[in-house]
């Protein structure tokens, strides 16, 4: 049981660590570090990517800022209570890690795969321009009957086919994570600059209605 969800959310990026180790959580006296990977686009934009590393693969006291990195994992999500109001925090949960002597460019740079459920209506627009988008937010089961909610968004042909999906809707995605800025209103006078982090879809198959729990 525990392959097959493994196997329903597969993630390996390739990066340079740009931040230092950051405590997040302990887990049965294992603790877990959070550290900043950038992955570069074809476009030659950064997408910065969390990565969560377990003490047990790496020494987190070292400093590794410069170094490149290969992960493997999942893409996960948890709710955290500020502003009274839960906000849904993602990042890959390293399983496997190993440094690279430099950026190899016959490395997958950014893969992810994701086998899931829709759980809320896709939204569909169309850009000043003309260029149609939908935004999906995809359940992903994990083990102990927990799910990892991913942000998606799909572009053209792929946002006019995802728009019609209904909640439920079992489907496969097949894309890239991608960093987005935006800048959060908190009160009437302060604003302040955010990273959101969602999959930018490049297939999608649908496999059939599912009533979502």
């Amino acid at each position: 049981m525990a392959d097959k969800i493994f196997e329903n959310n597969q993630v390996t990026i390739a990066g340079k660590i740009v931040s230092d180790f950051e405590f997040s959580h302990e887990v049965y006296g294992e603790g877990f570090y959070m550290v900043d990977v950038s992955v570069n686009r074809l476009s030659n934009f950064v997408d910065y990517i969390p990565v969560m590393v377990s003490e047990r693969l790496i020494d987190t006291t070292q400093n590794y800022i410069g170094q490149y990195i290969y992960v493997t994992g999942q893409f996960r999500s948890y709710n955290r209570h500020e502003e009274k109001k839960n906000r849904l925090v993602l990042s890959v949960f390293a399983r496997e890690l190993e440094f690279m002597e430099q950026e190899e460019e016959d490395v997958k740079s950014n893969q992810i795969f994701l086998d899931g459920y829709i759980c809320k209506e896709p939204i569909y627009r169309k850009t000043p321009l003309g260029r149609e988008i939908a935004d999906l937010l995809i359940a992903v089961n994990r083990s102990y009957g927990k799910s990892d909610y991913i942000p998606c968004i799909c572009w053209g042909r792929n946002a006019r086919f995802a728009s019609g999906f209904s909640v439920g809707a079992h489907v496969q995605i097949w894309g890239r994570i991608q960093s987005r800025e935006y800048v959060k209103k908190l009160n009437e006078l302060e604003t302040e600059k955010r990273v959101a982090y969602e999959v930018s879809v490049s297939k999608i198959e649908y496999l059939e209605e599912k009533g979502y729990e």
